[in-house]
């Protein structure tokens, strides 16, 4: 099989799909691996490091999506991308559907499979390949949000760990998933109070266990909602729901009771955000301001850190690629409860029900496509 690696080209995004590691296990396993001239050289990974693993480099992203079977990406095709792909191409990266309409149809009605690493699920119930990220975006959480409260970038001028004398900051995270527990270990590292809302009692229970009361434990109902992210300093969205736009916790009229210069992250932004005034934002121009309140809603944190994130997440997805390419996917999904998950489109046809209901269109069954 050949698999095509472009350079990836939202804004600020440095990542690469594939590191020189990976390409050494592709070739070994007989498959010719397409490299674009400087896609890796954002996470430090220079052309020369894949020709010695194997890899050939190709000049231009049109010519990679062109000769390849398999298109390995970190985030969705861009505009100028989708008229490059076509019917019988899989596609292999973030594609965070469910807010993004446009997208949709783009990948509808280019006929090819899109595979989404978001909603990938192990047996478990857990999410591999969105893990990592996670991990990273949940600790830049909270150093991003203790930037942003500085006075001099717009905020309340609160140190969140305080100092001997003066109260720390407080933080509230929505959502005790992945994203909200490494937000939790940035947090209370830095000494800050913590708040960790969620829904549900057993992950209550089990995050108490963990912190060993370090944290403060919030059942989410919209009153405690209001109360909680009326008294914060910062404010971290982390709530997921596989496939599905998130659900709006905060409302306009709560973001209007917080504290002047007080801070919003959401990491939810991927899947249309956690509050109701978030909008998809950049590295270039990162926040905006609501009600006198800080909002960062980069779309793409972990694009940031790139070393960091490209190895993480290549980590994960390795077991992945070699599988479609070795079996191509329809059988690699056949014997793959997990894979068959990730797949959210096949030839015109959105095969993901979440993906499905959030847009009102058809879904079809994956069973009838493949």
């Amino acid at each position: 099989m050949q698999i095509g690696v472009p350079k990836e080209i939202k804004d600020n995004e440095y990542r690469v799909s594939m590191v020189p590691a990976g390409v050494v296990a592709l070739v070994a396993a007989g498959h010719v691996v397409l490299v674009q001239d400087g896609a890796g050289l954002g996470s430090g990974i220079d052309n020369a490091a894949y020709e010695a693993a194997g890899a050939t480099i190709v000049a231009d992203a049109a010519a990679i999506f062109r000769r390849a079977d398999l298109i390995l990406k970190v985030k969705e095709p861009q505009a100028n991308e989708i008229p490059l792909l076509r019917k019988g191409q899989v596609l292999f990266t973030y594609l965070h559907l469910a807010p993004d309409p446009k997208q949709t149809r783009g990948l509808l009605d280019s006929g090819v499979t899109a595979v989404a690493y978001e909603t990938i699920t192990d047996r478990e119930g857990g999410l591999p390949l969105l893990t990592p990220m996670s991990e990273v975006a949940g600790r830049m959480s909270i150093q991003v949000g203790a930037f942003y409260l500085q006075k001099t970038w717009g905020g309340r001028g609160i140190l969140l760990g305080g100092v001997p004398g003066v109260p720390p900051g407080d933080v509230v995270i929505l959502g005790g998933g992945t994203v909200g527990i490494n937000a939790a270990v940035m947090a209370l590292g830095l000494g800050a109070r913590v708040t960790i809302i969620d829904r549900s009692l057993p992950r209550l229970r089990y995050l108490d266990e963990i912190y060993r009361g370090q944290v403060v434990t919030v059942y989410s109902a919209g009153a405690y909602i209001a109360e909680s992210v009326r008294r914060a300093d910062l404010v971290i969205g982390a709530v997921l729901i596989p496939g599905a736009s998130a659900p709006r916790l905060v409302t306009r009229a709560m973001v209007g009771t917080m504290k002047k210069g007080s801070v919003i992250v959401d990491v939810a932004v991927d899947q249309g955000g956690c509050v109701e005034t978030t909008r998809a934002t950049t590295h270039s121009h990162p926040t905006y301001e609501v009600d006198g309140v800080t909002h960062y809603c980069v779309a793409n944190m972990p694009g940031a850190v790139p070393r960091t994130s490209t190895f993480a997440l290549t980590n994960a997805t390795l077991p992945f690629v070699l599988k479609i390419a070795e079996h191509g996917l329809n059988d690699a999904a056949r014997g793959d409860e997990s894979l068959r998950a990730g797949i959210n489109i096949v030839a015109g046809k959105v095969t993901h029900e979440a993906v499905a209901r959030s847009q009102n269109l058809p879904y079809v069954s994956l069973d009838k496509v493949i």
